[in-house]
């Protein structure tokens, strides 16, 4: 049987790096939530701000895949790898989801997703590094934010757009999910400067993709 190799591992790294920010991701079996939900007729305003949510939404997820990338390079037990990898499976869904809706509403992705997903990686191989427990609360942590971001984002976009919601509503649910496995797996409470710090570097990430 073959044995992998440091070499194996960058290579696999790059390829994911290039399939998340330019392409498409490997995804896992899940079809899209709004595929049965009719399109709506948006007006013009509608359509624009759906986009440049889902834009936000979609960056958050390039970032969400370097993050746990990141994690699970630095990982220090098989069992938290595996739950980084499989956190990191169904974050495909939702890039690949947001990605599709994007274009139907006639929108872009961000110019930016590679520069936050460089950083998000950086951070992510450091929280791995710090030992599994801090890890896993990293986890959790974002996955806290990611939600109460989505809830603000479900808030803003139109009640007519139903196949965006239809999105969304399924992330809330599985980013939900993945905070709980998390905690239950013995997360650490991370401190409140760290998470203020997350809470900061979020708000540079919407405040710039939502335009770009």
């Amino acid at each position: 049987m073959r044995s992998y190799t440091a070499i194996d591992t960058l290579l696999s790294g790059a390829e994911q790096a290039l399939r998340t920010v330019f392409g498409r991701p490997t995804t896992t079996e899940r079809g899209n939530p709004a595929a049965a939900v009719p399109e709506t007729d948006l007006d013009p305003a509608e359509r624009t701000e759906s986009a440049r949510l889902l834009r936000v939404d979609h960056t958050g997820e390039v970032c969400a895949q370097a993050l746990y990338q990141g994690q699970a390079l630095t990982a220090r037990t098989a069992t938290v790898r595996e739950d980084l990898e499989r956190a990191a499976l169904e974050e495909g869904d939702h890039l690949q989801w947001c990605r599709q809706r994007i274009e139907e509403l006639g929108g872009h992705t961000s110019v930016l997703n590679p520069a936050f997903y460089t950083a998000s990686f950086a951070i992510g191989a450091l929280a791995g590094a710090l030992g599994d427990r801090w890890n896993l609360g990293f986890l959790a942590e974002t996955e806290r934010q990611v939600t109460r971001h989505l809830d603000g984002h479900l808030h803003k976009i139109s009640p007519r757009d139903s196949r965006s919601r239809a999105i969304l509503e399924q992330m809330r649910i599985d980013e939900l999910a993945h905070a709980h496995h998390a905690v239950a797996g013995g997360a650490a409470p991370l401190p409140a400067p760290v998470r203020h710090g997350m809470t900061l570097a979020s708000k540079v990430m919407t405040g710039t993709t939502y335009w770009v």
